[in-house]
C-alpha cells in the first residue's frame, strides 16, 4: 500500500510538473532545444509531443543537416561522422558501428554516399546513412566518375581508364532489377573533363545536370530515356573561373568564384531560371568580404569550391582547406549567409579523408536511428558566426 503511495504521488509530481509549463511558454522553450533532445522530449507525455511539433511548423521549423564523413586513410579505414545542425546552432558527433570497407568513401552531390572497386559497389542514401547497399562493380572499371541516385537508379558516368583514350560510356543500375545497363556515352564536349574532380553534379526527381567547373557547359542526363540533353551554358560571365551547381528550394543555383584561383575577389549566387534553354541567370545574392576570406582559409590558392544543397540551404566549403564552412540560406528572396568552424579538422588531417553531404533529418529519422542501437549523437560545443 505505501509503494502504491508513493507511485501515485511521483506521478501526481510529474503531472503537475508538465502542467505548469505549457502552451505557448513550452513552444518557446522548445523551439531553443536542438533537434536530437526534442526526439527525448516528446516522450514526456502527449502535451510535450504536440509542444514539439507544433514549435516546429511556428516557431524553428527543422533544417538540413550538414554531415561531415571522416575517413582514415589507413587500415582499418575507420570512418567517423559529425553532422551540424543549423536550426539549434550545434554540432553533434555521431558515433556509428564500422563501414564495411570496399574502398575510399566518395560523394559526388549532396545526399549520395558510395565506395566503388573493381569487386564491388557499395552506396547509401537515407538520411543517416543507416542502410548500405552492396552490389556487383559497373560493367566498365574506371576511376574518379560522377555517380549520382535519380529516382531509382545509380547513374555512373565519365571517369579515366588507363587502357586507352577513347570516352568511357555511361552506366545505370536499377534498384528494382538489380541490374546495371549501358547507355549513351558522355557529351564529347565534357571528354577531356570526365573526372569529378573537375565537374560539378546535381540531382533532380528526373534528370542529373552535370556542369563543367572551368567553363560553365552543361548537360543533363534522364536515365528513364538514356538521354543526354544540352548543352547549356551556365557560366554567369568571363569574370566567373569556376563555378559548381545544386538545388535549393527547387531551382537550380549556380555558386560562381569571381577573380582567378590566387586572387578570388567575391563569391556570388545566382538561380538559373526554368526554360527549355536553361541559359538566362538571376543573380540572388553575393557573399560578405569577410566569410570570402573565412572560405579560402590559409590557402595560397582556391581552384574551385565544394557546395552541399538541401531545401533552402547551399553549404560551402574550400576543398584543400575546410576549416571554414560557409552558410547560405536563401528564403523570401534574400540570401542570409554565416559561417561555422568545422570541428572535424584536426592536426592528423593529412591522414583522413573528408567527405560532405547534408540531408533532411527529422525526428522520425532520429527515432529509427536511435531504436537500432547502432547511433548514438552527442552535442558539442560550438560557435557560430
Amino acid at each position: 500500500m505505501e509503494e502504491d503511495n508513493r507511485q501515485e504521488l511521483k506521478a501526481e509530481e510529474e503531472a503537475s510538473a508538465t502542467a505548469s509549463i505549457h502552451g505557448d511558454i513550452l513552444e518557446i522553450i522548445l523551439s531553443y532545444v536542438p533537434l536530437i533532445d526534442l526526439e527525448h522530449a516528446r516522450c514526456v507525455s502527449d502535451t510535450w509531443n504536440r509542444a514539439v511539433f507544433s514549435s516546429l511548423r511556428h516557431l524553428k521549423p527543422i533544417k538540413p543537416w550538414l554531415i561531415v564523413h571522416k575517413q582514415s586513410t589507413r587500415h582499418p579505414y575507420a570512418t567517423t561522422a559529425h553532422a551540424y545542425d543549423p536550426r539549434s546552432g550545434v554540432w553533434l558527433k555521431i558515433d556509428q558501428p564500422p563501414i564495411n570497407h570496399v574502398s575510399a568513401l566518395r560523394s559526388s552531390h549532396s545526399t549520395f554516399l558510395y565506395m566503388q572497386s573493381s569487386l564491388q559497389f557499395a552506396f547509401s542514401f537515407d538520411p543517416l546513412h543507416l542502410k548500405w547497399y552492396r552490389a556487383n562493380p559497373p560493367l566498365v572499371w574506371r576511376t574518379d566518375p560522377i555517380v549520382a541516385l535519380v529516382g531509382h537508379r545509380v547513374v555512373v558516368a565519365g571517369g579515366t581508364f588507363d587502357l586507352g583514350d577513347d570516352p568511357l560510356p555511361l552506366e545505370t543500375y536499377d534498384l528494382r532489377t538489380g541490374k546495371w545497363d549501358i547507355c549513351q556515352w558522355i557529351p564529347a564536349v565534357l571528354k577531356d573533363s570526365t573526372s569529378s574532380t573537375w565537374l560539378s553534379v546535381a540531382v533532380d526527381e528526373h534528370k542529373m545536370y552535370v556542369t563543367e567547373k572551368s567553363s560553365g557547359i552543361t548537360h543533363s542526363f534522364d536515365p528513364s530515356t538514356k538521354t543526354w540533353y544540352g548543352p547549356y551554358d551556365l557560366r554567369p560571365g568571363r569574370h566567373v573561373f569556376s563555378s559548381a551547381i545544386g538545388f535549393v528550394n527547387d531551382s537550380m543555383v549556380v555558386v560562381g568564384l569571381i577573380g582567378d584561383s590566387e586572387n578570388v575577389e567575391g563569391v556570388k549566387l545566382w538561380e538559373a531560371m526554368k526554360g527549355t534553354e536553361m541559359v538566362e541567370l538571376r543573380e540572388m545574392g553575393e557573399m560578405p568580404e569577410e566569410l570570402v576570406g573565412k572560405l579560402k582559409g590559409e590557402s595560397a590558392c582556391l581552384p574551385s569550391i565544394g557546395l552541399n544543397t538541401m531545401g533552402q540551404f547551399a553549404f560551402l566549403h574550400n576543398p584543400s582547406d575546410p576549416g571554414e564552412l560557409i552558410l547560405c540560406e536563401v528564403a523570401d528572396g534574400a540570401c542570409r549567409w554565416g559561417s561555422v568552424r568545422n570541428v572535424v579538422g584536426d592536426d592528423e588531417s593529412r591522414m583522413q579523408r573528408l567527405v560532405f553531404t547534408c540531408s533532411d533529418v527529422g525526428l522520425e529519422d532520429l527515432h529509427d536511428a536511435i531504436c537500432s542501437g547502432n547511433r548514438r549523437f552527442t552535442v558539442k560545443d560550438n560557435i557560430v558566426d
